[in-house]
């Protein structure tokens, strides 16, 4: 079954998401870019008040947008992060020369980190494969730019089929996002990562605006009914 990221910049959004039947609770500042970071003391108050509530259900939190070449900023906003008690840590990598020594740095971390790899000038399969390897918990393939454009823009559905397979190869958990929405929930349905992640798709007034519960409700019974009808 493909399970519901939603992602959200506060208790109030993280708490209405749960509710609605989101899997996995994703903390981020949509305002401060692509993988902006939610202050720690928030992270720390968000995880507090989910788990009083829905203690075993999974939180992620990104580190903000960090270049993927300051490689010991990255690190230390990793600790930082895992610190806080979330279950995993993402962090934005963007294929290029700095990619696999970032990749090894983050894979030595005393951390439950999740690579997300942005795809907005293409994807590089063998670097997938290299980061599969490494073993860590997830790789989600996500875009920087949100300019209307979705990951399916930027990286064709056979490409993005090659590269999930190769993420999952090693027991990871695979994660697809990137401005989805309702036109590519085919494509999402056919590729069937492990976690499907939204923010504007959720949200009354587009990615800045307040996540609706009740959009949370209709995507995680739309990714649902998917699961069932595949076993039938």
């Amino acid at each position: 079954m493909t399970a519901l990221l939603a992602s959200v910049r506060s208790s109030e959004e993280a708490l209405d998401a749960a509710q609605a039947g989101a899997e996995l609770i994703d903390l981020k500042e949509p305002g401060s870019g692509a993988l902006g970071d939610v202050s720690l003391p928030e992270i720390t108050r968000i995880v507090a008040m989910l788990r009083a509530t829905y203690p075993v259900k999974p939180i992620s939190a990104t580190i903000g947008d960090v270049s993927t070449e300051a490689i010991d900023e990255i690190t230390e906003r990793v600790i930082e992060v895992s610190n806080a008690g979330v279950d995993y840590v993402k962090v934005g990598v963007t294929p290029g020369a700095a990619a696999r020594r970032c990749l090894v740095e983050l894979a030595n971390l005393p951390a439950a980190v999740m690579p997300v790899f942005l795809c907005d000038a293409g994807i590089d399969v063998e670097l997938t494969r290299f980061a599969a390897e490494l073993g860590f918990a997830g790789i989600v393939f996500d875009t920087a730019i949100k300019d209307g454009r979705t990951i399916f823009d930027c990286v064709d559905a056979d490409t993005l089929a090659v590269c999930l397979r190769a993420a999952g190869e090693h027991g990871g958990m695979t994660g697809l996002a990137g401005s989805l929405g309702w036109p590519q929930l085919a494509e999402i349905r056919e590729l069937a990562p492990d976690i499907v992640g939204f923010r504007t798709a959720l949200c009354e007034g587009g990615r800045a605006g307040r996540l609706d519960p009740v959009r949370v409700a209709q995507w995680a019974d739309a990714l649902h009914r998917s699961a069932v009808a595949d076993a039938q």
